[in-house]
């Protein structure tokens, strides 16, 4: 019943598919104005951006699966709330009793012969294939500071539920799908971009093989997720991003890119979310080609270091379930590990929304 509506609900929907003219929404979806940009740089600090699209909060399922009782319910009033027939939509669904039969993708699988660029893009299908989230209730509860063995038993537990996914789910998902895949080099590359008054975060998985720079990732718009494995520098693949959303009118304002992710998928080692962070509004095109040179040196660098061992202990008496266990202790970068780039950016003051509406990406 659960996978049945999220995917009825998904197919039904007249929204979007990346770019999307929303109402302004009261109450809990309303976004905070006041302090605003000093509440944004908090919660990048914290890695909690994701929890926001433009400024409107989406709920994240903390319970694990299936769904408890009080989540579910949630899940229905917020869907009555946002979704044009929404009242409506959902007695429609919880009142079915022939809803027709889900497929359920496949992990991909490759021949000996398959090449690297073929095996990307049979990931990025597979990510394609279980279609963004757009129920506004994230199922799978992503922590950044987890370290990475609980991160890819999460991502074991979304092929095995097949459920719709958001951008930072679809980036956990992508490196336990490359981790047997000697020779990709993974990195998070996640952007911060600027309509209308309101700022809209976005993260995809950076892949570097062969010389050449891709991406894979999940977005509502095409352009914004899967880059195939062709960009010669980290440089022509930003800009390819860049592009991308000048033709949706957002404005790039920051970008941060990771260092290289382990492929243990025993490792206890965090994924270092954000070595560089540069401030893209504030530097010539110059500043930022020294800025992405610096970066990739310094992820050569960490090819061949040796990673911190895994626990000789069995990892679900020592660590807990990722669902169910204590939280893992969060490791700070401190701030002399970062590259930021530019002065700290000025307080600016919201614009209004065009109508009343707002171009979500």
């Amino acid at each position: 019943m659960f996978f049945l509506f999220v995917c009825f609900f998904w197919r039904e929907r007249p929204l979007m598919d990346c770019v999307v003219l929303l109402p302004a929404q009261g109450g809990m979806l309303k976004a905070t104005v006041g302090s605003a940009e000093e509440k944004d740089e908090e919660q990048e600090d914290e890695g909690e951006e994701e929890l926001r699209d433009g400024g409107v909060p989406f709920f994240v399922n903390r319970g694990g699966l299936p769904v408890d009782e009080e989540t579910w319910e949630r899940m229905w009033r917020h869907v009555a709330r946002i979704h044009p027939n929404g009242e409506a939509l959902a007695k429609e669904i919880r009142g079915a009793t022939d809803l027709p039969k889900i497929p359920v993708p496949s992990v991909p699988t490759y021949q000996p012969t398959t090449t690297i660029p073929q095996r990307l893009e049979a990931i990025q299908k597979y990510i394609r294939e279980l279609q963004y989230n757009h129920t506004g209730t994230q199922f799978f509860e992503i922590k950044k500071s987890r370290p990475l063995t609980a991160l890819m038993d999460i991502a074991k537990e979304m092929t095995r539920e097949a459920l719709p996914i958001k951008c930072l789910e679809a980036v956990i998902l992508a490196i336990y799908l490359t981790n047997n895949m000697a020779g990709v080099e993974r990195f998070p590359l996640s952007f911060k971009s600027h309509f209308s008054g309101n700022h809209f975060y976005h993260i995809v998985l950076g892949v570097h093989s062969g010389g050449r720079f891709g991406a894979l990732g999940m977005s509502r718009r095409e352009d914004l997720m899967f880059k195939p494995l062709e960009f010669r520098t980290l440089l022509d693949l930003v800009q390819e991003f860049e592009g991308a959303y000048r033709g949706y009118w957002h404005t790039l304002r920051k970008i941060k890119i990771g260092q290289y992710v382990s492929h243990d998928p025993h490792s206890v080692e965090q994924i270092e979310w954000k070595h560089s962070i540069l401030d893209v509004d504030k530097m010539s095109k110059e500043e930022l080609r020294k800025e992405l040179e610096r970066h990739t040196r310094d992820m050569r660098l960490k090819i061949g270091k040796p990673a911190p061992p895994s626990p000789v202990r069995d990892r679900k008496n020592s660590m807990g379930s990722p669902h169910k266990g204590p939280n893992s202790p969060i490791r700070r970068i401190s701030r002399a590990e970062r590259r930021p780039s530019g002065e700290k950016k000025v307080l600016e003051q919201k614009s209004s929304d065009i109508n009343g509406y707002q171009i979500r990406v």
